[in-house]
């Protein structure tokens, strides 16, 4: 496993002088590096051969200030070390890594930017495998025979993934209107799932660092915060607007109705963060643990020896803890979302007397 990701790494290690590590004996600079690796990038790397990057071009779609449309390969860049048609990736400043263009005062500005990213590839290959992986799971059950009475190997797991999903979370915290909502809830459980798992395989079609970027986690976020507040109760709502607490707390100042609303948007906040910092963390851990292998190099032999064995057997174990750390996100995520759903579907009191 460590030797997998070394080779899906090696890259990092063998790149440019700018990037921290050098072929000349310069420091290698542990933070820019793990920063580089879980950013994002206009190419995938795969490896290094002989000093000679391989990696696949993905497609560049920019609107320049004057108002053209440019479409090219990230190719042209050459590893981000080149201009094209006006456009260079940032070494340094504000727009560090992103595709900027240079304006007639010779200041660097961002184009209008479309362009197709490791991150959103990797979202695009991991939604298509989402759904032929589910499709392929109902596929079966249409065609299943008299005789079969339960599913075998994977789609055996799959069952026992969603039912246990149902069952335990989604029943049970959103309560009788659970079915409404599971679609979602199942779909947001696989989603976060598949791409926790891609992301800790280091090499192509994997090591894109989807669900450690606060950016679909936000998105993630925000779409349990519309299913949360456009499908609440009218019950709801009014325990927002208008809580059974105190007058005092409610008017002149409404001190209540604000601590309500504000909570509204803190429980999403909760929701992406908690996600983008514990997949974040893990691979930051992951490639500095790596790192020491490298760093120790200039302590001598004795010293360099005894730290690789140390990083190897710490790398390995923190592999295997990312494994359930993938799924333990994706849980509790879905979990908090049905939480907050279950939350807002709140009866009026004297339906909850009645049936009492």
């Amino acid at each position: 496993m460590f030797l997998f990701l070394i080779a899906g790494t090696d890259g990092v290690f063998a790149q440019e002088n700018h990037h921290g590590a050098t072929q000349d004996g310069e420091k290698l600079n542990v933070t820019e590096l793990i920063l580089e690796h879980v950013g994002d990038a206009y190419s995938w790397h795969i490896v290094t051969i002989d000093n000679k990057q391989i990696a696949i071009p993905l497609p560049v779609i920019v609107r320049s200030s004057n108002g053209a449309w440019h479409f090219f390969s990230s190719a042209h860049f050459e590893h981000g070390h080149a201009q094209y048609q006006g456009f260079s990736i940032a070494d340094e400043g504000q727009y560090k890594g992103k595709i900027v263009e240079t304006n007639a005062a010779g200041e660097e500005i961002r184009p209008l930017d479309f362009s197709l990213t490791k991150n959103a590839v990797s979202l695009l290959m991991s939604s298509a495998l989402l759904i032929v992986l589910i499709l392929s799971c109902a596929r079966w059950y249409r065609r299943r025979k008299v005789e079969e009475l339960s599913p075998k190997g994977f789609f055996c797991a799959i069952e026992l993934l969603i039912t246990t999903l149902i069952d335990s979370v989604i029943k049970p915290c959103v309560g009788k209107n659970y079915a409404r909502y599971a679609p979602y809830l199942l779909t947001v459980f696989f989603f976060i799932f598949i791409n926790d798992l891609l992301g800790l395989i280091p090499i192509f079609p994997g090591g894109a660092n989807v669900t450690g970027n606060i950016a679909v986690t936000g998105v993630l976020a925000v779409f349990t915060f519309i299913v949360v507040n456009i499908f609440g109760t009218k019950e709801y709502w009014k325990e927002i607007l208008w809580p059974n607490v105190p007058m005092w707390l409610k008017v002149p100042i409404p001190i209540m109705p604000a601590i309500e609303i504000v909570g509204m948007f803190t429980k999403p906040f909760a929701l992406m963060i908690r996600l983008f910092a514990n997949i974040l963390a893990g691979h930051a851990i992951v490639l500095g643990l790596t790192c020491m292998i490298f760093i120790t190099v200039s302590l001598g032999a004795a010293m360099n020896t005894g730290m690789s064995i140390l990083s190897i057997i710490m790398t390995i174990f923190i592999d295997v803890v990312e494994l359930l750390v993938a799924f333990i996100q994706a849980y509790v995520f879905t979990l908090l979302s049905a939480v907050f759903i279950g939350l807002s579907q709140v009866e009026p009191h004297h339906h909850k007397n009645s049936e009492i």
